[in-house]
């Protein structure tokens, strides 16, 4: 019997440490599925936050942990129409959130359903994207969770970004830095904060027009806008900073709340209402984005040939390795985990 290899998390808070290597029956697609051989998987703070329990998500027992990847179909099931064996692909993050708003409480992967640190996934014939032939396997794989997220905040609310304004990322993560690309290649002018000038000059290298160490200039909200402010702001920090993300927005202007990564406990309360009145601005929780979102930024990427900045790749039986690089927060860019052969 054919076997496939995954990386489970026996439940949420487990640890880096308890994740647990697991040789399962290679799965069989039923009608309207494929059997996808994964090749590259993304990895995204979701996966860190998820095992170490910093994010108290509801997952499935036992969970494969992973929510990006790229892979090719080696089997098909019955009635499939769309693709045929040999075909690279990725998958969406959310499976079943095809265009809009997502309504209810959506699966996604890697949580509620198994995700993509494993060898074969069967995935239904609507959550699977053709891959631009321009990308590598890793490459592809970086595009699920952060560069849809990124995508969908720039360009998928109210006030989509537009050439000439001016777009603002906190960080130097998957998410900001395929913001920071995609902000260049449509003609914005881009502003990204870190605490490292060398993580700063890689990003100047990616089309970073101004760059602000957030160490050095602590008053960063009243840099480099003209007193105008920026159009779209990432803000992956949540309440440590949010008061600073409201002195940078211009009137009108969007800040994207994608990550809560310096929430802290002892905060005090910030009067966030009253902050978005006199700034004249909006807040916008983005989960990730939709398949009609992927396909319009595959479209893009492929024009504007935009490749991830990719800046470690581990092999698969590294993966616990791979994740606490991850949580150390050395990486520029994206950390990727190399599943099938070389």
């Amino acid at each position: 019997m054919s076997t496939s290899t995954a990386w489970r998390l026996p439940y949420t808070g487990a640890g880096i440490s308890g994740l647990k290597k697991t040789t399962e029956p290679r799965p069989i697609p039923q009608p309207h599925q494929y059997l996808v051989r994964i090749h590259a998987v993304s990895l995204n703070f979701r996966d860190v936050g998820l095992a170490t329990g910093f994010y108290s998500r509801p997952t499935k027992k036992d969970v494969v942990l992973g929510g990006d990847l790229a892979g090719e179909i080696v089997e098909t099931g019955a009635s499939t129409t769309k693709f045929k064996v040999g075909n690279r692909v990725t998958a969406s993050f959310m499976p079943r959130h095809y265009y809009g708003v997502p309504v209810g409480d959506l699966e996604y992967l890697g949580g509620r359903i198994d995700g993509t640190l494993q060898e074969y996934r069967v995935f239904d014939e609507q959550s699977l994207l053709l891959a631009p032939a321009y990308l590598s396997y890793e490459e592809l794989s970086c595009f699920p969770i952060a560069a849809v997220t990124a995508w969908n905040a720039l360009f998928g609310g109210g006030t989509p970004l537009r050439p000439g304004q001016t777009a603002l990322f906190q960080g130097t993560g998957g998410v900001s830095i395929f913001g920071l690309q995609l902000a260049h290649a449509a003609g914005a002018r881009t502003i990204i904060t870190s605490s490292s000038d060398e993580k700063l000059e890689l990003a100047k290298k990616l089309g970073a027009t101004y760059v602000i160490n957030y160490k050095k200039t602590p008053d960063w909200d009243k840099e480099l806008t003209d007193g105008i402010g920026a159009h779209q702001i990432f803000d992956s920090v949540g309440l440590a900073e949010i008061e600073r993300c409201f002195g940078a927005v211009a009137r009108g202007g969007t800040i994207n709340n994608i990550g809560i990564l310096g929430q802290k406990k002892e905060l005090k309360a910030i009067d966030t209402p009253s902050l978005a009145l006199w700034s004249g601005s909006q807040m916008r929780g983005v989960l990730v984005g939709s398949r009609q979102q992927f396909e319009e930024l595959l479209a893009f990427a492929e024009v504007y040939q935009l490749h991830p900045y990719i800046h470690k790749v581990f092999e698969f039986d590294q993966v616990p390795e791979a994740l606490e690089y991850l949580k150390s927060a050395q990486h520029f860019g994206k950390v990727v985990v190399r599943v099938g052969p070389r």
